[in-house]
C-alpha cells in the first residue's frame, strides 16, 4: 500500500467525507441493506432521513420499528413516504404517482442541500427515476453539488448509468434463486 493510500485510510477528513452509494439489481435486499446502514448510523448518533419513493401506507415492518424507537433515537430519524398504497409499474402510472414522487424529491433535495442530515436514503429512487417520476438531471446536479459531509444512498432496480458513474459505491444485487419463483408470496417480517 502506498503512503498516500495509507494517509487516506487514517485521515479523519477522508473518513468523515459523505459519499454516494447505490444499491441496484434484480435481487432481494436493496432496501434491507440501506435500512441496515440506517440502523448502524443511528447507533453512531447520526441524523437520518429516509424518503420512500413509490411506497405508501403503513404496512412495513421498518416503519413499525422506527416509530417505536425511544424519543432519543426517534429524534434522529425522519421518514417521508412519497408513494401511494400500491406497487407502481409503467402500465399503472397516475398523475398522483408523479405528484407524490415530486413532493418526496423536494424533501430529499432540500435535505441534501441543507446539510442537516448526515445520511439520506432515497429508497426506490432508481425506480422513480426510471419511470420518469423524478428528473434524472436534477438528481445528478443535486448529488454532484451536495455538501461534502452528507452520505446519500439510492436504492432500486434499473439504476441509470449516469447515477452509477457519479456514485462512489455501487452494489448490484443479483437474483440467483428466490422462493417467489415457487409461488411463495411476500412474507410479513421478511419482505415488508
Amino acid at each position: 500500500m502506498t503512503k498516500n493510500k495509507k494517509e487516506q485510510l487514517f485521515n479523519p477528513s477522508f473518513a468523515e467525507h459523505g459519499y454516494i452509494q447505490v444499491y441496484t439489481g434484480d435481487g432481494k435486499g436493496k432496501t434491507t441493506a440501506s435500512l441496515g446502514l440506517a440502523v448502524r448510523a443511528l447507533g453512531r448518533g447520526w441524523k437520518i432521513l429516509i424518503v420512500m419513493f413509490t411506497k405508501g401506507g403503513n404496512d412495513y415492518g421498518e416503519l413499525n420499528t422506527f416509530t417505536n424507537l425511544s424519543s432519543e433515537w426517534k429524534d434522529r430519524i425522519t421518514i417521508y413516504q412519497a408513494g401511494l398504497e400500491r406497487i407502481v409499474y409503467k402500465k399503472n402510472l397516475k398523475n398522483a404517482d408523479f405528484e407524490e414522487s415530486q413532493k418526496g424529491w423536494e424533501v430529499a433535495k432540500n435535505a441534501i442541500n441543507s446539510g442537516e442530515y448526515q445520511l439520506i436514503i432515497m429508497d426506490e429512487a432508481n425506480i422513480a427515476i426510471d419511470l420518469g417520476l423524478i428528473d434524472l438531471n436534477d438528481v445528478i446536479n443535486t448529488l454532484k453539488n451536495k455538501p461534502e459531509n452528507v452520505e446519500v444512498v439510492l436504492t432500486g432496480r434499473r439504476a441509470k448509468k449516469e447515477i452509477i458513474e457519479i456514485a462512489h459505491l455501487v452494489s448490484e444485487i443479483k437474483a440467483v434463486k428466490h422462493y417467489w419463483d415457487k409461488g411463495i408470496s411476500a412474507r410479513e417480517g421478511i419482505e415488508f
